[in-house]
């Protein structure tokens, strides 16, 4: 066999042309045009890098970053950037059935009654799976006419039936369970939400904790940097179409195409008046080898504690932060976000941080390891509605 050919689930030439154009877009808008980021870098340690254990997703991530800083922009000194990855068992970065063993008894009842629901007329449940399918014919399509399964497989009317039913046997759950969300996702939307809180209240916990440092001083890029002010995931598309379903922000969309983004932006108002950024403390910390090194430390973390348990001076902290989704560079709305006070005067893209937050919280679990084992013997559906996105 030549070995040109792409193995199973590895990103095609396509697939890295595609994420090479999309870093490329991201430095148009973020670098050229809104100069939120530099023309020039000398180390990543301001950009979060992370992407999930499949070769795919980290090649997805190095495209894009290659797309939006190419060699001409880094300077002749740059680093091999860091990109965080986790083991299998803990990857939280896309919905991880195969080690969550209470979302996997979830998300097998949705997928039954959905298969239970076209049956007999479609077998969403066949050997290969109806979605299955449906992964072939789009692949087929992206990578042109060679590559073309027979004429029957591209129908329009069947095409859009089959992704009206990948989408709901997939991403139905997050819409309808709370439990769903935050087993199947909410570990991660936390993490992302966190990312913010550590953002706005200058604790470090903005993820640069996890990716600057020289000889184990933590807390500050290679360059100086005090802060990150972009991240970067390799991920997948359940991970996108999770995320959003579980914001309430994905109905009446199809199952997202090859090279799809999500970008979740913070915004802060240069007229609000905020608590000024305390810096982090520093504490000692012991390495392996037994020296004793300085970490940053933040002094009052707030990522995680959920904002109706905010002391009003934490609260304090998140005036004049506003989250905005753009998916596939389409503004989203969160339900939730459209109630009075809980947006940006006049758009309603513009969620304050406090209410994505809140949002956010519900589903978020404290230890995901553990909420995976709970509740095993319970029903999988919820005993009444629970909408996403409030």
């Amino acid at each position: 066999m030549h070995g040109c050919l792409s193995q199973l689930g590895e990103l095609t030439d396509k697939g890295r042309e595609t994420t090479l154009a999309l870093g490329e877009r991201l430095r148009h808008l973020y670098v050229d045009q809104l100069g939120f980021m530099p023309k020039i870098i000398s180390d990543a340690d301001m950009i979060y890098l992370r992407a999930t254990p499949m070769a795919r997703a980290l090649d997805s991530v190095q495209q894009t970053f290659i797309g939006m800083y190419p060699l001409s922009a880094r300077t002749a000194s740059f680093p091999p950037p860091t990109i965080i990855t986790r083991a299998p068992a803990d990857e939280t970065l896309f919905p991880n059935e195969s080690n969550c063993q209470r979302f996997s008894q979830l998300s097998r009842a949705f997928a039954q009654r959905t298969a239970d629901r076209y049956s007999p007329r479609v077998a969403v449940d066949s050997h290969p799976r109806l979605s299955g399918i449906m992964d072939t014919v789009n692949s087929t399509l992206a990578h042109g006419p060679k590559t073309r399964l027979p004429s029957a497989f591209y129908d329009p009317k069947g095409r859009d039936v089959i992704e009206k039913i990948g989408t709901e046997e997939w991403f139905s759950g997050y819409t309808e369970s709370e439990e769903y969300r935050k087993l199947g996702i909410g570990a991660l939307v936390g993490d992302i939400v966190g990312r913010m809180v550590g953002s706005a209240e200058g604790s470090g916990s903005d993820g640069l904790l996890e990716v600057a440092g020289v000889e184990g001083d933590l807390g500050k890029g290679r360059g100086g940097e005090g802060s990150i002010k972009l991240a970067l995931s390799g991920c997948h598309d359940t991970t996108l179409a999770a995320t959003l379903s579980s914001l309430g922000a994905f109905e009446g969309e199809k199952w997202p195409p090859y090279t799809s983004h999500l970008a979740i932006e913070l915004f802060k108002d240069p007229w609000a008046k905020t608590e000024p950024k305390k810096p982090a403390e520093a504490a000692p910390r012991q390495s392996f080898l037994g020296s004793s090194r300085k970490s940053t430390k933040p002094s009052a973390i707030i990522i995680r504690k959920p904002v109706q348990n905010f002391t009003a001076e934490e609260k304090a902290k998140l005036q004049g932060y506003y989250v905005r989704m753009r998916y596939n560079d389409r503004p989203v709305i969160v339900p939730g976000c459209k109630l009075p006070g809980k947006h940006l005067e006049g758009d309603e893209s513009f969620c304050t941080l406090e209410a994505f937050k809140a949002i956010a919280d519900k589903y978020t679990p404290r230890i995901w390891t553990e909420a995976c084992t709970q509740g095993l013997d319970e029903p999988a559906f919820p005993s009444s509605p629970e909408p996403a996105g409030y």
